[in-house]
């Protein structure tokens, strides 16, 4: 059977990625995502509509493919009973190997709570007896800069705990990697089983983070670590549901905890190259700070 990979969230920043790339190798990509008018747009050879909650058009979508990279869904309640159903569904179309964007420090008692959900799903993956490889990803880059606010100040409890952030280049890099490395002549991947963490080339503290976005903006931002009451209390005025709010909070909180703390050769063993620092990712991406400058 000739290779067919699947790239999930085809329309998004990782799997978009991945799919130009592997359409660049010449590998038959099959692009799945919800919106038509977006795959419509994308270069892959084949796509089709579907969300991980329909399991008759996941099937039907995958139908064919060879290997499976499974995007984490959007955060909610029923994450992971929705990655459990795209992973059925990919199991009863005859997908031979999946490959999955998990989160870095995926634990069932992770401090940030979307990392929970990437362990339990994780789990389902191991038990459901086809070749798997997973990537944890580091918080990206870019969201450094998203999280700052308009006013200069980076502001969440993630008192002087550090982070190796990555860019979404640098995972779909990796992620292309794996996915084209799929065993020749009978042998299995040599990702097989294998779990990698996707971070950048030095871990920040926010206080290091506030001075490199100052220093590329050319103006003042700076770090406030915020107590958790500070957090929930700043938060409150975008009427997110609990859930979510407890993600944002979170997510800062384990940079405290040192579970963020981090630093992986990962993205250059599997792509030749080192990753991007965040200086340099600035450099590259002035776009991403230029509401700052308003």
């Amino acid at each position: 059977m000739d290779e067919v990979i699947a790239v999930t969230g085809a329309t998004g920043r990782v799997g978009g990625r991945i799919t130009r790339r592997l359409a660049d190798e010449g590998v038959t990509v099959r692009a799945l995502g919800r919106d038509a008018a977006k795959l419509a747009q994308l270069t892959a050879a084949e796509t089709a509509q579907a969300s991980y909650d329909d399991a008759d058009a996941m099937r039907r979508a995958l139908t064919g493919a060879t290997t499976l990279f499974l995007c984490s869904a959007h955060e909610g309640p029923g994450r992971v009973g929705i990655h459990r159903a795209a992973v059925d569904a990919a199991l009863a179309a005859g997908v031979r190997r999946i490959v999955y964007l998990s989160y870095l420090g995926a634990a069932p008692d992770a401090t940030f709570t979307y990392a929970r959900d990437h362990w339990h799903t994780e789990q389902y993956i191991r038990a459901a007896g086809v070749p798997f490889t997973f990537l944890r990803d580091s918080s990206y880059q870019s969201d450094l800069v998203a999280m700052t606010g308009d006013d200069g100040v980076l502001r969440g409890p993630a008192g002087d705990g550090r982070v190796a952030a990555v860019t979404h280049d640098d995972v779909a890099d990796a992620a292309t990697a794996v996915l084209l490395d799929g065993g020749t002549d009978g042998e299995a991947s040599p990702h097989h089983a294998a779990t990698y963490d996707l971070t950048g080339p030095e871990a920040l503290s926010f206080a290091e983070i506030a001075a490199t976005i100052s220093r590329a903006a050319g103006r003042a931002v700076s770090y406030h670590p915020e107590t958790r009451a500070e957090a929930y209390a700043s938060r409150a005025v975008y009427g997110a549901p609990d859930w979510e709010v407890a993600g944002w909070v979170s997510s800062y909180e384990a940079v405290a905890t040192g579970e963020m703390d981090v630093v992986s050769d990962a993205v250059r063993a599997l792509t030749g190259r080192t990753p991007q620092s965040f200086a340099d990712f600035l450099a590259a991406h002035p776009e991403s700070y230029r509401r700052l400058l308003a």
